[in-house]
């Protein structure tokens, strides 16, 4: 599993963040160490300990991310968090562990005391990043799992890196900031001059421009500009050697203004539209998702009860193997009361042991429930990204055209939308 870690502050802002309900179901497993079993608590002591140093990062929080497709227990997280705590120098230290489960998928968060209540000062975790993937590969191989890119060679991690900014702005322009890349990637691969990089562009409903700073950008028909080089993965000097001449590209705001003029005030329309399905299709994933939320609570609540129930049960049972009275006082002469005990703390081991694979098993369960929906939602997402694509395709084929057939051109395509909607297969049902 891949293992990331970090060290903070912030206990308070941590303990809410790991309890937040925007998970499907949050489950927290262990308290280890603490006078308190209340998660805020126990990490308000941690800080009231490092009071008493100068440590400022008195936290190390750390995620454990199994591959998306594996079905892990709860025994074998535990056994990752012990693992990491032994290599990590956090023996014995006190501890949290609290699961997250998000659409089909369980990870879990550690948490760990820096501080050393001895020494009274913070343990000093030098190359932690390197030990952790170290023990991340190791727990790979012991499960049989296949390794990630990264990890059986460092150069093959994913090329389509971003920045904040970039992510940004493919945000505001409703676009997935990967498929962006690769647009400009291809069509930078496929063309060797000007003219041939700005009709590679068009086809995806971009146009080439002159950039404020003597740079090349491109511009989309909602007036969002991208650098060329940047979203390419290449360098400005190689750009501006294949553009040759700038003056000959139009302004940014020209090429808005071309935008703005032929096909932005109908191509908005028929994007809001699409917006609105898109939006309904969305709205009835998350009801979906909810109700089968609520279901899964319930079944575990019920679960728990039960056990609780079974629990106290059996407890009575094994209490009452121990006579009273006179009988009471021979079985501890004797050493029977000793063999009863062994007798009880055997089968009290194996009913937890029990409880766990219950519990296991109904998670297994409803993982496979919510895996189910999210496959369903992979393709409403897959739908929406080809109506888009299509979107663009169809800017594209209007900025090559002249102005007196555009009006005709777009009347023409919605006709065929509606003819294509009819014929085509459904988009992903979501009733069922």
């Amino acid at each position: 599993m891949i293992l990331v870690g970090n060290q903070r502050g912030g206990g308070s802002d941590l303990a809410t963040h790991l309890l937040k309900a925007e998970n499907d179901h949050v489950t927290v497993y262990e308290i280890r160490g603490f006078m308190s079993d209340d998660l805020h608590e126990a990490f308000r002591e941690i800080q009231a300990v490092s009071k008493a140093t100068k440590c400022k990062q008195y936290l190390f929080s750390l995620s454990l991310n199994p591959p998306q497709n594996e079905t892990v227990s709860e025994r074998a997280f535990e056994r990752a968090a012990d693992a990491a705590e032994e290599r990590l120098g956090l023996r014995e230290q006190p501890r949290a562990i609290v699961f997250h489960e998000k659409e089909g998928r369980r990870h879990a968060h550690v948490v760990w005391s820096r501080i050393d209540p001895v020494a009274m000062k913070a343990i000093n975790l030098s190359h932690y990043k390197n030990k952790l993937n170290s023990l991340a590969k190791d727990i790979y191989l012991e499960h049989g799992w296949s390794l990630p890119e990264g990890m059986k060679d460092k150069t093959l991690t994913d090329p389509l890196n971003f920045s904040l900014a970039e992510w940004q702005q493919a945000l505001r322009a409703n676009r997935d900031i990967r498929e962006l890349k690769q647009v400009f990637t291809k069509a930078w691969e496929r063309s060797d001059s000007a003219k041939a990089l700005n009709a590679a562009l068009e086809q995806s409903g971009f146009k080439l421009a002159r950039g404020d700073k003597r740079g090349v950008v491109a511009v989309d028909y909602l007036g969002e500009v991208y650098s060329v080089a940047r979203y390419a993965n290449v360098k400005s000097k190689d750009v501006l050697a294949r553009i040759g001449d700038l003056n000959a590209l139009p302004s940014t705001e020209d090429a808005k203004e071309v935008f703005r003029q032929k096909i932005t005030p109908r191509l908005q329309a028929i994007s809001h539209q699409q917006t609105e399905k898109h939006d309904a299709l969305k709205a009835s994933m998350r009801k979906r998702i909810k109700e089968l939320t609520v279901l899964q609570q319930d079944a575990r609540s019920a679960l728990k009860t039960a056990q609780a129930a079974r629990w106290d049960k059996e407890q009575k049972h094994r209490q009452a193997r121990f006579r009273t009275g006179m009988s009471g006082v021979w079985d501890f002469v004797s050493g029977r009361n000793a063999l009863i005990r062994k007798q009880n703390a055997f089968e009290a081991w194996e009913a937890l042991k029990r409880d766990q694979s219950e519990r296991d098993a109904l998670v297994y369960n409803q993982l496979g429930e919510r895996k189910l929906l999210q496959r369903l939602k992979a393709r409403m997402r897959a739908h929406i990204r080809e109506d888009q694509r299509r979107l663009d395709r169809d800017t594209g084929d209007i900025l090559r055209m002249d102005r007196n057939a555009i009006a005709k051109t777009i009347e023409v395509k919605q006709q065929r939308e509606q003819m294509r909607a009819r014929y085509r297969p459904r988009s992903p049902s979501l009733s069922r």
